[in-house]
Order: C-alpha cells, then structure tokens, then sequence
C-alpha cells in the first residue's frame, strides 16, 4: 500500500480527518486518546475506492454482504464507553469484524483483540488491512457472534457491532470480573447499552447510553 493512499488526498486528506475530529468533540466526545486513534486511523482504507471521497462524513456506509460500516460518532461512543468504564483493556472480544475499522481503532487502544465475523469474505478483507496497518495483537475467528469465544475468554470488555434482539447470555458469561459489555440491542427499536459484571458475581448492572441503529446479530457462518 502506498504512502499517498495510507496519507490520503483531497477528502481523504488529513484535514478532512481533522474536521471529523472536531465535530465528534463537539457532539460529546472528550476522551482524547480515542479522538487521536481516530484521527490517525485512515478510515478511506476500509471503504471501496468508489465510497473512499465519503470516508469522513459522519454517517454510516456500505461495505457489502448487506453489512455497513457504522457512523464515526457511534463508534467514537461505544470506544469511549468501553475505555472510560473497563478496568483494565488487556484482553477484549468484538463481536462483528465487518470492515475492520472498529477492529482497528480498538487493536490501538487494547493489548489482546479478539475479534468474530460470520461472513467469511469480511474477514479475509479486514485481515489484510490488518496487515497492511501493521496491527499485530489482533486474533480472528470465523464464527457465529451469538455465541462469543468462550475458550480465549474471559474478557475485560466486549464490544458488538451488531444487535441482537436480546442480550446473548454467552456473552455476560465470558466477561472477567468487573468486565464491561458494550452492546446495540433490540429489533424495531435499538437502545446501545453497557452491562457491567458485579466482581466475580453472576449479578449484572444495566445502562441504557443511547438509541441507535445496527444491523441485526445474525446465526450462523456465510462462507
């Protein structure tokens, strides 16, 4: 991958990043390690050349297979989430690959990634742009989300890019002490929500952060 492609031009320029940038500050978004991630992540590169000129609009945009790749200020939020409430980020599972941007962003800010996509076309695009971003702490797996990975776990957070129409229990289960869920969840309407692990205890705390809209947690592998 090129230099200039990496760096980008015209509205996939550093100062289009930089306009971003400014308006997730003004939206709400203060932890600045999250917002220098972002900044610095060139989010052109998870996009076909044909959208590329539509990388930093804040809005959501397809990245086929019927998957699309979320709008910045939900990912800046759900990332903030996660890194202002876990008590530690040395092991955490997404939930959803998809392009690879959310993967990304967090392979920055985590020691361990672990990361699930049920398209297999997804997650051999988003392993390569792994690869060319030199992002080494990341561990894929092909497999349904549902049902998490119970045998890498526990996790000191996770992270699902895709709703289910409720909480899996899996999920809950494979989070460590005090660990933290940051999940879309519902059908016709969407809450984002965090589940917080009460210690070692089976008792979970419920916040309801903001409604928003994810494709659905899907069954099963598209190979």
């Amino acid at each position: 991958m090129t230099d200039i492609r990496l760096q980008g031009v015209g509205m996939t320029s550093q100062r289009t990043r930089e306009r971003l940038i400014q308006r997730l500050m003004d939206q709400g978004i203060s932890n600045l390690t999250v917002l220098d991630v972002m900044r610095n992540i060139p989010r052109h590169l998870f996009l076909d050349e044909a959208l590329a000129h539509h990388a930093y609009e804040d809005a959501a945009l397809p990245i086929g297979h019927g998957q699309t790749l979320s709008q910045p200020f939900i990912v800046a939020r759900m990332t903030e989430a996660l890194v202002n409430n876990a008590k530690q980020l040395n092991k955490v599972l997404e939930i959803g690959t998809g392009s690879g941007y959310q993967t990304s962003i967090l392979a920055k800010l985590v020691d361990n990634l672990y990361t699930i996509e049920r398209i297999r076309p997804l997650l051999d695009k988003a392993r390569q742009r792994m690869s060319q971003l030199k992002l080494n702490n990341v561990n894929y797996r092909l497999a349904d989300g549902n049902l998490g990975w119970a045998n890498a776990g526990p996790y000191d957070a996770i992270l699902s890019a895709a709703a289910p129409a409720t909480v899996p229990d899996e999920l809950k289960q494979q989070l460590a002490p005090n660990g933290v869920l940051i999940i879309p969840v519902g059908v016709d309407h969407q809450d984002l929500m965090m589940i917080v692990r009460v210690g070692d205890s089976s008792e979970f705390c419920t916040e309801v952060l903001a409604p928003v809209r994810f494709v659905p947690l899907l069954k099963g592998v598209v190979s």
